[in-house]
């Protein structure tokens, strides 16, 4: 039988990814995104709206289960703006989809509610998180992934996936970011690059999630952490993603104490400024690039049969294409 998938966020890197691989394995799939020319060509039944103000059962009708992506996935922004999208979308959308009779919901959550100013190898799903979040993106997501694993039970099963760092040729957070920093010649590294950083592949994330869905009676209510499972020095990551391109930025070493001070005066100068612009450098890209973070990958193997499959550099070469013109 047919299984009919709504896909949110279906206009990101990670959701395109998604859509194609569920049809390829013959879900029929619905999808919705803020981008209209992208969603008329993902080969899908696709229906705009907001998920903050819209009735969403006209998304749900007839739906098995509902793949949540959309999120404001950025690491400055306003609290109003992360609460309504990633809290309140969240919450209208479980409630909805539990209402009209779907099976399950699958919700990409984040390990960005791990971050903090300090190495942190090994993280399992039950490593501590909070109270104290690094963003208000951490802290809406994980109020998110809270209310999705609360709405678990017989009948209605979630899933929250963590997925780290995804690296793909939509991308529109990570790679964006490296790349325009470095065009401009010198690229400061917390730490001079030693952490080490775990980037997941596009392709295996999205797998992840088809994963979750083929074996929601055994990960109902869980939170699964997912990674490429190949840390790696960031020094080294950047110096193969600019040598594909052909760049050769000066990596300059910043002690991450140092850098972790000057990106608190330059958020505490943007909060000031008219419209708050993202700084050119945040707290949170130091605790990304500055401090290790990797993941145990046990509960993904046992309650998906999931392992990532694509390496650094295959990761890579599949995603600077388009990345490169972001």
């Amino acid at each position: 039988m047919t299984r009919h998938a709504l896909v949110t966020g279906a206009t990101g890197g990670l959701g395109r990814e998604l859509v194609g691989q569920l049809r390829a394995v013959g879900y029929q799939v619905r999808a919705t995104g803020r981008d209209r020319a992208i969603g008329a060509r993902l080969g899908a039944e696709f229906l705009p709206a907001d998920l903050v103000t819209d009735p969403l059962e006209p998304l749900l009708g007839g739906v098995d289960v509902v793949f949540h992506l959309a999120a404001l996935s950025s690491p400055w922004g306003s609290r109003a703006a992360f609460e309504a999208i990633n809290i309140t979308a969240t919450r209208r959308l479980a409630d909805a989809a539990r209402a009209v009779g779907c099976e399950g919901l699958v919700y990409a959550s984040t390990p960005s509610i791990y971050a903090e100013p300090r190495d942190r190898i090994g993280l399992t799903e039950d490593s501590p998180v909070g109270p104290r979040f690094a963003n208000d993106y951490a802290a809406t997501k994980y109020a998110a992934e809270r209310l999705v694993l609360a709405a678990d039970a017989p009948g209605f099963r979630s899933v929250a996936i963590r997925p780290r760092a995804i690296v793909g040729p939509h991308d529109t957070v990570l790679l964006p970011r490296i790349l325009r920093a470095g065009r401009r010649g010198r690229f400061p590294l917390p730490g001079g690059g030693r952490a080490l950083i775990e980037p997941t592949d596009v392709r295996d994330a999205a797998a992840a999630f088809v994963a979750a869905d083929r074996r929601l009676a055994a990960a109902g209510g869980q939170a699964i952490n997912i990674s490429g499972g190949d840390p790696r020095p960031v020094r080294e990551l950047l110096g193969q993603l600019f040598a594909r391109i052909g760049s050769a930025p000066r990596l300059v070493t910043v002690p991450t104490g140092l850098a972790m001070t000057m990106a608190g005066a330059m958020e505490r100068v943007a909060a000031l400024l008219p419209g708050r612009p993202e700084p050119p450098v945040t707290r949170y890209s130091v605790m990304t690039f500055g401090f290790s973070q990797t993941m145990q990958l046990d509960r993904a193997r046992d309650l998906l049969d999931w392992v990532p499959r694509h390496g650094i550099e295959a990761m890579i070469a599949h995603a600077l294409p388009e990345a490169i013109d972001a």
